[in-house]
């Protein structure tokens, strides 16, 4: 091969999306965003109004509790766009279907272990 050949294979700034394609991307990241802070304000407001009461002991201060659910929904604020810049990293090297497989299965985890407090 020459190296004009392999210059041109893998060129990417002549790639222009359809039409179709650039809607369906727009369409998909702005549900994906409208969930996503969609859950961040439920979170929110349950963190102040029903966490403390129904995740933390009656001895505890209810003010010690909503301060300790924040710091949850902190921790979980600070995480995505670190694991976004990680996976995300990855995802363009080794591939994003391979990264969805392996962060899909902590997604579920997470409400899982509140619902064995309850029982």
């Amino acid at each position: 091969m020459t190296e004009e050949s392999l210059t041109s294979r893998h060129d990417t700034a002549t790639y222009e999306p359809t039409r179709k394609q650039s809607r369906r991307a727009l369409i998909s990241s702005f549900l994906g965003s409208t969930v996503e802070y969609y859950d961040f304000l439920l979170y929110g407001a349950a963190a102040g109004l029903v966490f403390p009461i129904l995740f933390f002991p009656e001895t505890m201060d209810p003010a010690l509790g909503a301060a300790l659910s924040f710091v949850i929904l902190l921790a979980g604020y600070v995480s995505r766009p670190i694991g976004g810049i990680l996976f995300g990293h990855f995802g363009d090297r080794v591939g994003r279907k391979s990264m969805l497989f392996i962060t899909a299965p902590f997604t579920p985890h997470s409400p899982c272990v509140h619902l064995r407090r309850l029982s």
